[in-house]
């Protein structure tokens, strides 16, 4: 699927583990660009759930490909579909190019795919799974 959304980002030192590689948990944080994504589109959660809407995560996987380390910089790219009442969020993260690591590291010549996710979300309104017009509108589904 073509990407609807990127959101660049940078590995920071604190995120790593003692093998010099992002921890397993933060690749979940960095997957969270679904909040920006919905951002973007002027929806905020606070108000709809004063509204009786809450959107929540039903479903989450994560295939691990290539490590990320300190210092790398790389995008969430984010493409979405629906299937029946879920919203299915694919979410790539590929460590860009980078030419001065490069030169000491062949593999930053080409962009990398570090992670392959998937999450569904569902919305709740009024305490009940229902499918939501808003959503459908907003996300152009």
């Amino acid at each position: 699927m073509q990407p609807i959304f990127t959101l660049p980002m940078e590995v920071r030192d604190y995120e790593c583990d003692l093998q010099g590689i992002v921890n397993n948990a933060v690749y979940q944080n960095y997957n969270d660009c679904r909040s920006a994504f919905i951002a973007s589109l002027g929806i905020e959660f606070a108000e709809l759930h004063a509204r009786g809407i809450d959107v929540v995560v039903a479903q989450l996987s994560m295939r691990f490909k290539v490590p990320l380390r300190p210092g790398d910089k790389f995008e969430v790219r984010l493409a979405l579909e629906k299937q029946g009442l879920r919203y299915v969020f694919h979410q790539d993260i590929v460590r860009l190019i980078d030419e001065k690591r490069a030169e000491k590291d062949a593999t930053y010549q080409k962009e990398l795919l570090s992670l392959r996710a998937q999450t569904d979300i569902v919305a709740i309104i009024n305490g009940r799974l229902s499918d939501c017009p808003e959503l459908n509108e907003k996300f152009g589904l």
